[in-house]
């Protein structure tokens, strides 16, 4: 296309624009209009394009704006109604490991201990009297012990009575499943010591993990006896005593993080074996070891203490819960101090399934939804419509000064809890195709290029860190200095972290590998899951800043399928790979385990010394029981973080929640799932 040709097409489409913004304005008038006219004409026997700007009277009829409803209260003050895509895997909580199940069996079943509203660190007893500590005798001076005094009076919604019994047994029954693709093994690493995730573990080295007709075929009654005894015997009820104790293997900080979470809610042992579930008999356990979500007798049905009861599923449609009306709080025993106690104010929830955004957006717009599910991409909708701004941390909200008399109320400063960096492989296997020629010759690097620490504090130098939070993220990203996420225990504020400096960059490259990469340079490729376009250009900008520096200095933004970049990460091919965590515990083992000694800094090849070191400061952090002591810990181990840059370190975004204005008691903690309705009520504006 020529450039006369682009220009032309260029001025039309202003031309188009201004035409677009007097019709808005206009109703029936006549108006002088200017187009772009391109025609073809033969000229010496060839075809020519020739550009002619025509003015001339049009008669304009605006289309009218339509209006936005006005909506001031909901329809019905008791029903609550959502809309969103997916729904649960399985309503059985020993096996559900996804938000959706998550969301559902927090609001119908219930811990021992549960979270202080919005404090991401401190507890408050549920179905346990009181959260055991050091202080009231409920955890051993080893911190190996935890006993809890289990509340009485509580009534299932099936009609069954919380025992001690229940709790043991549901934990038990959970570890002995044990399946592989469920939340087991949060449990296993504390309880019994087992890192491989299933507790066929210690029968002849774990070699049935996942594989039920395996195991039933393959390992002997004592075998089975033992390894069920084992649990039985780490978790022991006292019914008399109204007692339930956890005997673990180590003291482990984030014990209590860990049994809050809905792997941790408590079934009704009684009904549970009605459903079809384990007997609670050593010599069967094997009969529903690695079951499948697919297979359980609970995935369709839940039996909870909670605030809600599952009323119907209908799936692919919708999932409505309904008030407990029996629900045991009261003034006396509020959900935290000042919060919710009696009987629910929502007297429905229904839970619509609606795929298409467009759908969501207007059923949001016509007020027929307190909430929808609104991803990244459609802020930019919901925005327009926003009347009130609130500060998710402290509840305040004030009206938006663009317009205060939208229709919708957005809570800010809600960090989440994922986040993609970049992982830089210090010692890459021989054979990598990401190397290059595997020298340092310019084309390539070799395979260790990234045990100096120079390269590593290059490239979290070079990284346009603004850029990235503005094009990708919205502006909602917020700086990290460390594996912990902020609004986290252990996370330092005033910790250090590397900024954006490309001349500090160049110097940094300068100094790496005795000063001959501004002659040699160098080429390497960063790999990103294919589709994932943020972590393309978290690529495409650490490119982009290396080769601004130097043109020598090349990086190849690669895409991979994410079966084939798991592959290659696992078997440390990758010299850089852009990948990311969720975490499954809202604790900081959670994060430092999996970047500096498990899963992703495993990948890294990190040296022998460096894992040491990194080894001594992780275990200390989880075995320590108080929290200052673990975040005197975590604060060592970031200040070591630092000092050894072993991955750059990127952006936790902020996740924003739309609602109606008439929605309250809404509340964010970091790190919980789903939605609580027991502290919500409507109410008209």
């Amino acid at each position: 296309m020529s450039q006369i040709r682009k220009y032309a097409l260029a001025v039309a489409f202003m031309l188009v624009a201004a035409l677009a913004l007097v019709a808005c304005g206009s109703n029936g008038q006549t108006v002088e209009v200017t187009r772009v006219v391109t025609e073809t004409i033969v000229q010496e026997g060839e075809s020519v394009e020739v550009t002619r700007i025509v003015t001339e009277l049009q008669e304009v009829v605006a289309t009218p704006t339509p209006e936005t409803p006005v909506v001031t209260g909901p329809s019905d003050p008791t029903t609550w109604r959502e809309a969103s895509f997916g729904e649960p895997d399985t309503l059985d909580p020993a096996l559900d490991y996804e938000t959706s199940g998550g969301n559902v069996i927090q609001n119908v079943m219930e811990p021992l201990v549960i979270y202080d509203h919005v404090s991401p660190t401190d507890f408050v007893p549920a179905l346990a009297v009181e959260v055991p500590s050091q202080a009231n005798g409920g955890i051993s001076e080893d911190g190996r012990t935890y006993t809890f005094n289990i509340r009485e009076g509580v009534t299932f919604h099936a009609g069954g009575t919380l025992e001690p019994h229940d709790v043991a047994y549901t934990f038990q029954r959970g570890l002995l499943q044990s399946d592989p693709n469920g939340p087991q093994w949060l449990l296993l690493e504390p309880i019994l010591g087992y890192t491989s995730g299933d507790v066929t573990e210690g029968i002849q080295e774990g070699a049935f993990a996942g594989d039920p007709e395996g195991l039933k075929a393959g390992a002997t009654p004592e075998e089975l006896a033992a390894t069920c005894e084992l649990v039985k015997a780490a978790i022991v009820a006292d019914d008399d005593a109204g007692t339930v104790t956890f005997n673990l293997t180590n003291p482990w900080g984030p014990f209590l993080a860990t049994i809050s979470q809905t792997w941790g809610m408590i079934l009704d042992q009684e009904w549970a074996i009605e459903q079809g579930s384990w007997d609670g008999d050593c010599a069967t356990w094997q009969n529903w070891y690695a079951p499948g979500a697919e297979n359980s007798e609970l995935s369709n049905i839940i039996n909870g203490t909670g605030p809600f009861m599952l009323d119907h599923w209908t799936p692919g449609e919708e999932l409505v819960l309904t008030a407990y009306e029996g629900y045991w709080r009261t003034a006396e025993t509020p959900k935290w101090e000042g919060g919710p106690y009696g009987p629910a104010a929502l007297k429905t929830v229904i839970y619509s399934v609606v795929d298409e955004w467009g759908t969501r957006f207007s059923m949001m717009q016509a007020g027929d939804a307190e909430f929808v599910q609104v991803n990244p991409e459609n802020e930019v909708q919901m925005d327009p419509l926003v009347g009130e701004i609130c500060d998710a941390q402290t509840g305040t909200c004030e009206p938006n000064p663009d317009n205060p008399e939208g229709i919708f109320r957005k809570y800010i400063n809600r960090p989440g809890v994922s986040r993609t960096d970049i992982f830089p492989t210090f010692n890459i296997a021989p054979g990598s195709p990401y190397v290059g020629s595997g020298q340092l010759d310019g084309n390539g690097i070799p395979l260790d290029f990234f045990n100096d620490i120079n390269v590593r504090k290059a490239l979290a130098t070079c990284f346009d860190y603004d850029t990235y939070n503005q094009e990708v993220l919205m502006g909602q990203g917020v700086r990290n200095n460390g594996p912990i996420i902020v609004g986290m225990l252990g996370y330092n504020p005033d910790g250090l972290m590397y900024e954006y400096d490309p001349e500090a960059c160049a110097g940094y490259l300068a100094e790496a590998w005795g000063g001959v990469l501004p002659e040699t340079g160098f080429r390497f490729q960063a790999a990103f899951n294919t589709g994932n376009t943020t972590r393309q250009t978290v690529g495409e900008i650490l490119q982009a800043e290396l080769g601004a520096i130097n043109p020598l200095y090349q990086v190849e933004t690669l895409g991979l399928p994410w079966p084939t970049l798991l592959a290659a990460q696992r078997a440390a091919q990758l010299p850089v790979a852009v990948n990311g965590w969720q975490e499954d515990i809202h604790d900081p083992h959670n994060w430092v385990q999996p970047y500096l000694v498990g899963t992703l800094g495993a990948r890294q090849n990190f040296p022998a010394e460096l894992t040491d070191q990194y080894q001594e400061l992780v275990n200390a952090g989880v075995l320590a029981s108080d929290n200052a002591e673990r975040e005197a810990v975590y604060n060592q181990l970031q200040a070591l973080f630092y000092e050894t840059v072993p991955q750059v370190i990127l952006l936790q975004r902020d996740a924003p929640w739309y609602t109606q204005k008439w929605v309250d008691g809404y509340y964010y903690r970091v790190g919980m799932f789903g939605r609580d309705y027991y502290a919500y009520s409507l109410a008209a504006e």
